[in-house]
């Protein structure tokens, strides 16, 4: 009876091991599908799952096996932390949005307004998409807006679709961020937005709960926000706030 209880107790510990190693390896990151390039540059070793983030988001709530989601917009990472899915956020870079043409620009658009002229073939992300709203923003910003959206053909379930969609000729022109276009620079071209039409685009990095591999989730999410994650990212593109400024001390007064 003894030596069943030995071999019963060896089996358990056994299988505590293999979890405890499985659990040991590399995280499971589900991540905006802006972050396909420069996150494996960052960590080559994670596994990915690059989206939409509001698709992203859904699977997260629906309890999908993640141990980090990165999102393009604020408001789903704040959503599932109020859930109680996903622990505290942290801010993870800015970006910039874009409008891309074909490299020959055969609809030879030069800036945002010429959007409205009517039989442009415009391609955009969907409103639930971060970059389908911040584009819709941007139009609004522009006050163009109503002619503009007359010419979409297409809506994208991400960036990527729109990236692939111009880059085919399948469009004359479509919405990306900057870190996409730079992405895709030998097959479009860039056609700057104006300063004042940019939406404020952040991104935000949180550790799943329902995660059993949560050191490797942390350990990830260090290395994307440190200083070699950071390098990475400006290269692509992204944005980071600018250091505060030192005071300039003020000379003494004399006498």
């Amino acid at each position: 009876m003894r030596a069943v209880r030995v071999i019963i107790a060896t089996a358990v510990l056994l299988v505590s091991m293999a979890g405890s190693a499985l659990a040991a390896g590399p995280p499971t990151v589900f991540a905006a599908a802006s972050l396909t390039e420069v996150f494996p540059k960052i960590e080559p070793n994670a596994r990915y799952s690059f989206a939409g983030s509001n698709t992203l988001a859904l699977q997260i709530t629906q309890g999908a096996p993640a141990d980090v989601f990165a999102s393009a917009a604020p408001n789903f990472t704040q959503d599932l932390y109020a859930k109680g899915l996903v622990e505290k956020p942290r801010f993870l870079a800015f970006n910039r949005l874009a409008l891309i043409v074909p490299k020959g620009n055969p609809a030879g658009l030069r800036s945002v307004y010429d959007l409205t002229r009517p039989g442009i073939k415009l391609v955009v992300a969907n409103s639930r998409v971060p970059v389908g709203s911040y584009t819709r923003t941007v139009l609004t910003n522009l006050g163009i807006s109503v002619p503009v959206l007359k010419n979409v053909v297409s809506q994208e379930s991400d960036v990527k679709g729109v990236v692939g969609k111009v880059a085919l000729g399948e469009a004359d022109a479509g919405f990306v961020y900057v870190t996409d276009a730079n992405a895709a620079a030998s097959q479009l071209r860039q056609i700057t937005i104006p300063t004042f039409a940019q939406p404020k685009v952040r991104y935000e990095i949180a550790v799943v709960r329902s995660s059993s591999n949560k050191a490797a989730a942390r350990a990830f999410i260090a290395k994307v926000i440190g200083p070699a994650g950071r390098r990475a990212m400006v290269a692509a593109g992204f944005r980071f706030p600018l250091p505060p400024r030192k005071p300039t001390p003020r000379p003494r007064a004399r006498g």
